[in-house]
């Protein structure tokens, strides 16, 4: 009889432990979060990306320049966007479109070994 009754006692001792400590856990992110402090950052200041092609100045972006393709071409045989390789629009288009040229007509591969 006396085993029941401690089994019941523990089941209603560990029912109310349960919500007090998923509680514990809020409060303590809540305390994180206020004791963070914020600092005053200057953002930095990146170098501007100028276009290869423009440098270069180089009209027309040939698809037979596997050399140069490749260096807008990913490790996974992507081709890389403007925001990292700092082509211009009209030089990212050509740049495309001869990359898939030279890929159609096998000067590169279409997935990296």
């Amino acid at each position: 009889m006396e085993n029941t009754e401690n089994t019941a006692v523990n089941a209603a001792v560990n029912t109310e432990n349960a919500p007090a400590t998923q509680q514990q856990p809020a409060t303590a992110s809540a305390q994180a979060t206020q004791q963070r402090t914020t600092t005053n950052r200057q953002p930095k200041k990146r170098k501007r990306k100028v276009c290869v092609f423009c440098a270069d100045k180089i009209a027309y972006v040939d698809y037979k320049d596997i050399a140069r393709l490749r260096k807008f071409v990913s490790e996974r045989s992507k081709i890389l966007p403007r925001r990292i390789t700092g082509t211009c629009a009209k030089h990212q288009r050509q740049l495309t479109v001869a990359i898939k040229r030279a890929r159609h007509m096998a000067l590169i591969p279409y997935i990296s070994d």
